[in-house]
């Protein structure tokens, strides 16, 4: 699928960047475009570090992007970095991540290998004098997480992750209407993400099986909880300006019985301080109901994945309406997406109301990796992005963790850092 970027210049002009006060208040990570007229001559020299499919996926807009020069490609895997090339040609080659963190000229390198490999790539990219960008979960453990975490404040080099949803424009908008009280006081939030597939890859060779299939096996995976639900439970923390206490919950093996050692269904139930509640379900043999995050309050719901929202008993006001239509208007008139079409069937006879439009078709992504340029040119850290990050894999971490246990798990105090509701319990020292 050919990527088509969002126009930032368009989507920022149109959201009147300076006095964008709510809008920064629930997004302050878009400030790493405000000094985006003054990079324009820049570059950020990038390497690749796992050009796999996720990878490529990620360099398809990255080399869309004038002030990227992707130098550089890693992996043990020769298809991968072939496929690669056909993007970058000019790019070197390497097997050993290493050797690429010793090149003087590279700026910044883009982590998308399994996860179990994540943390000492990171740590040693951190310590070489890189900026990072990490797709999720950005490490294997709880404890790898915070390590990170750790080394991104120590070197001061910028950190930024793969959560894209953070520049959604769905997700931007809704939050702002979250936050200002439109959907009246936020009691739960349930969140899904269902496909029917094996989640399998083929393998030319079986001693390739765990390697290409990786995403399959404890050793290399945590599963569903990493690889889906690292998305969907940020959207906690976000709406919600704090962090969930405790989970529990349960995974099995129910339906892809094939030598696979990860869970082929899960389901967690994350708890507030105040007993609101965040639930996070996944199947791979029912697709059905796709994927949605629905932020339950008082007076409404939204659903972000749809960009729609629904009042729960009287009609919107005309004048809410009218705001609603004049920022969609200015903001996505002339910006052109690219993405799945695909929108989830309801059962429900309130059809809603776009809260943005026509739902568009792009979740992010070409928005977050400009934003982690822009930063590593500027070499300025955006608000919160990091801790967003951070506690997007713990919380995965630890719910997979109390599937495993098969009980209920408090989120440690040794991992907490100062964000939201949390206070590190750690002295500068101890770290």
């Amino acid at each position: 699928m050919r990527n088509i970027l969002i126009n930032r210049r368009d989507f920022l002009k149109s959201l009147g960047i300076a006095g964008a006060g709510a809008l920064f208040a629930a997004s302050p990570w878009l400030s790493a475009f405000s000094e985006v007229t003054n990079t324009t001559k820049e570059k950020c020299r990038l390497a690749i570090i796992g050009p796999g499919s996720r990878g490529r996926f990620l360099m398809g807009f990255l080399t869309q992007n004038p002030k990227v020069e992707i130098v550089a490609l890693c992996d043990i895997y020769k298809p991968s970095v072939e496929e690669a090339l056909k993007l970058v040609p000019n790019a070197k080659v390497y097997s050993d991540y290493r050797e690429v963190l010793e090149d003087k000229t590279i700026d910044a390198v883009l982590v998308a290998t399994p996860l179990n490999s994540h943390c000492k790539i990171v740590l040693d990219a951190f310590d070489a004098g890189k900026h990072v960008f990490c797709e999720k979960t950005i490490g294997f453990t709880m404890d790898e997480c915070y390590r990170i975490y750790q080394k991104h404040l120590s070197t001061g080099k910028i950190f930024f992750t793969g959560q894209q949803r953070l520049f959604d424009p769905r997700y931007i908008k809704t939050m702002e209407l979250v936050h200002a009280g439109t959907f009246g006081e936020i009691n739960a939030i349930r969140t899904f993400w269902n496909r029917n597939g094996d989640w399998r890859r083929p393998v030319p060779s079986p001693e390739l099986e765990r390697l290409i299939n990786w995403r399959l096996y404890n050793e290399f995976s945590k599963g569903l909880m990493t690889e889906l639900a690292c998305h969907q439970l940020q959207i906690g923390s976000w709406a919600l300006r704090k962090i969930p206490e405790k989970v529990m919950g349960h995974g099995a093996i129910t339906y892809w019985k094939d030598g696979r050692e990860v869970y082929d269904n899960v389901s967690c139930i994350y708890v507030f301080d105040d007993g609101i509640k965040m639930t996070f379900d996944s199947v791979i043999s029912n697709k059905f109901y796709g994927l949605e995050e629905q932020i339950m309050g008082s007076l409404g719901t939204v659903e972000p994945e749809k960009g729609k929202y629904y009042f729960e008993d009287i009609s919107p006001a005309p004048a809410f309406l009218q705001m609603i239509n004049d920022w969609e208007n200015k903001v996505f008139d002339s910006l052109p997406f690219a993405g799945t079409s695909w929108a989830p069937e309801t059962a429900n006879t309130n059809t809603g109301e776009f809260i943005i439009g026509e739902r568009p078709k792009s979740d992010g992504t070409s928005l977050l990796l400009e934003a982690f340029v822009e930063a590593a040119i500027t070499q300025k850290q955006p608000a919160r992005i990091a801790e967003e990050g951070y506690y997007a894999s713990m919380l995965c971490l630890l719910g997979h963790q109390a599937l495993e246990e098969e009980r209920t798990l408090y989120f440690p105090d040794e991992y907490k850092i100062d964000y939201l509701n949390h206070q590190s319990t750690k002295t500068p020292e101890t770290v």
